[in-house]
């Protein structure tokens, strides 16, 4: 068309480095209009969202575990599996809670939850275990079915039941799952050939139901691990949580952030958790090492435990302990610009967590003061002593103002309930040591 050559060699080649990242009209139109659709969805109808979301993402624990911190952010509860209000993937239930999918728990299969739900939705809510086992097909909904939903929790709203009944034995060796499906074959068998005979409508038969068991209750963290196991997360509680105050606001680095050194380079480090694992090993120059895996609420992380520390420390690789660690993260002997932590002391989390919040500060703007607030505060502070000091701060924004307030005599207990009515009150700004 009489354009010069040079010329339409540089629009072309500017349009083929725009077409390597752009989109064209109709594709972002198409994007914006899901992403305003989604958005209109979440903001309306928040719980079926997130079901859906954590559905989408059934088979992916990591994406689950991050929609799970989600919906907490949305003060959305989610609950765990339950055989009389779950389906096979996340749903939401009346009060608008969302349930966790039956097929989520491992070793249930597909097959033995849609016999569970359609046993439901023809026949109604399960009365208690018996009325399952009684209800359901056996060959369906089989042991290994059975075993993974008791330790998942999915029959924790069974009156009269705890998983560990489920494991129970009697005197034969047998447990109380083994006799739960032996009795369901025969009130079966029993039901189908009284329902087949001359006398078809009487249904008079009665079979001995088997004896719960009683047993020892398992530890909170034997029943979080099993639960784990099964679901991929702790749901229903967590293990570190008497110990939440800690390491969410005295601790100053996440065990998800400790094996980023460089991040870290040259600070004073306290954290803590739960030792979720070790594996030893022997040096080179044949001398033994440790390397410690410690997760708290942010994620696990490794710490290593070589010469002085292995000897020191050593004792602390024991699955199950929960842990307070300081420490230092500085130049190696040899190498000053290689990072490495030097650990200072390790002590036991039950042994010195009374001891570890010194203070709490609490910030209080003059203006939104009202009776209310004071008389809130006075409840979850008075009548609950402690190691720690007390002190306000009452804040005048429009003159720039500061009054610090504190008591001398009286010391606190802080308490997640203290915690938790701060973080949810706007008006206060609060902190630890």
């Amino acid at each position: 068309n009489g354009h010069q050559k040079k010329t339409l060699e540089k629009i072309w080649a500017d349009w083929e480095k725009f077409a390597s990242y752009a989109f064209n009209k109709s594709h972002a139109t198409c994007y914006s209009w899901v992403a305003y659709q989604t958005a209109w969805l979440k903001a309306n109808y928040p719980s079926e969202y997130m079901a859906a979301v954590l559905s989408r993402n059934l088979s992916n624990i990591t994406e689950i575990t991050k929609f799970m911190d989600e919906c907490k952010a949305m003060n959305l509860n989610v609950f765990g599996p339950d055989v009389n209000e779950s389906y096979l993937k996340f749903s939401v239930n009346k009060e608008g809670d969302i349930r966790f999918g039956l097929a989520a728990v491992k070793g249930v299969g597909e097959g033995a939850v849609m016999n569970i739900i359609e046993e439901r939705r023809n026949n109604g809510p399960f009365k208690d275990i018996f009325d399952f086992v009684e209800r359901v097909n056996l060959s369906a909904c089989n042991k290994k079915n059975i075993e993974s939903l008791a330790l998942a929790g999915a029959f924790d709203n069974f009156p009269g039941m705890t998983r560990e009944q489920f494991f129970g034995m009697n005197g034969k060796g047998e447990t109380f799952i083994d006799m739960l499906i032996r009795y369901g074959n025969k009130f079966q068998i029993d039901k189908n050939q009284a329902a087949n005979s001359l006398f078809g409508d009487d249904a008079s038969f009665d079979i001995a139901r088997p004896e719960i068991p009683k047993v020892e209750k398992w530890s909170d963290l034997e029943r979080l691990n099993k639960e784990r196991e099964l679901i991929g997360i702790y749901l229903s509680a967590h293990p570190l949580d008497e110990y939440k105050i800690i390491l969410n606001y005295v601790c100053n680095v996440g065990m998800s952030e400790i094996e980023d050194k460089d991040a870290l380079k040259n600070k004073e480090v306290t954290f803590g958790g739960m030792v979720s694992g070790m594996r030893e090993g022997i040096t080179k120059n044949g001398k033994p090492y440790m390397i410690l895996r410690i997760e708290d609420f942010t994620g696990s992380g490794e710490i290593p435990l070589f010469g002085d520390d292995y000897i020191n420390f050593s004792k602390y690789g024991r699955p199950g302990l929960y842990v307070f660690v300081r420490g230092r993260v500085q130049g190696r002997k040899y190498d000053a610009n290689q990072m490495e932590l030097k650990i200072n002391s390790i002590n036991l989390l039950p042994d010195i967590k009374d001891t570890l919040v010194e203070k709490i500060t609490i910030t209080l703007p003059l203006h939104d003061m009202n009776t209310q607030m004071v008389e809130e505060l006075s409840t979850l502070t008075k009548n609950n002593p402690g190691n720690s000091l007390l002190y306000f701060e009452v804040v005048d924004g429009e003159r720039n103002m500061k009054v610090d307030l504190f008591s001398r005599s009286y010391k606190i207990n802080v308490k997640q309930e203290l915690i938790d009515y701060l973080v949810e009150n706007e008006s206060f700004v609060f902190k630890v040591n």
